[in-house]
């Protein structure tokens, strides 16, 4: 017996990857096909996860957010994170960014192809160094906390 969206493969049209088969039995047919999700382009290593965990309990207002981009917020506002490339971005206000930028030779963060202006890369080997660290992440935490907190969301329960 022939199905009505059985007959033809789908697995050769571009942009498809893999084939799921009719549910109807006995049909060996494709169904439909859909497209496979993309690998992680990198993984956080264990070692830059903890790095970052130590850095976020030295301030214990903070509490550490996301599971797969692990980051910080206040207010609505972000203040650092975690790349899934490992790469840990701090927001810091103007004067204090442009004298790390030029003390640790760092750049701007750079995420989904678009230079983020107020973040800046921290070096990894600076990374390491919690008790150097916690001033720019303190500093962070100061800077998000003079703006203006963004409105909520979600709904009011009546």
């Amino acid at each position: 017996m022939k199905h009505a969206w059985c007959g033809y493969s789908l697995s050769a049209v571009p942009g498809f990857r893999y084939t799921v088969w009719c549910i109807e039995s006995n049909c060996e047919m494709p169904r439909r096909a859909g497209r496979m999700a993309k690998p992680a382009a990198g993984a956080i290593s264990l070692e830059r996860l903890e790095l970052y965990e130590k850095l976020v309990a030295t301030n214990p207002n903070v509490e550490r957010k996301g599971d797969t981009v692990p980051y910080t917020s206040l207010n609505g506002h972000m203040f650092s994170y975690l790349s899934k490339e490992g790469k840990l971005a701090l927001r810091l206000p103007s004067g204090e960014r442009e004298a790390f930028l030029k003390k640790y030779k760092a750049k701007l963060c750079e995420a989904y192809g678009r230079v983020q202006p107020e973040y800046v890369e921290v070096p990894d080997s600076l990374l390491s160094s919690t008790r150097e660290l916690k001033t720019f992440f303190d500093s962070s935490y100061k800077y998000v906390g003079s703006l203006k907190p963004k409105p909520t969301t979600r709904r009011k329960k009546d």
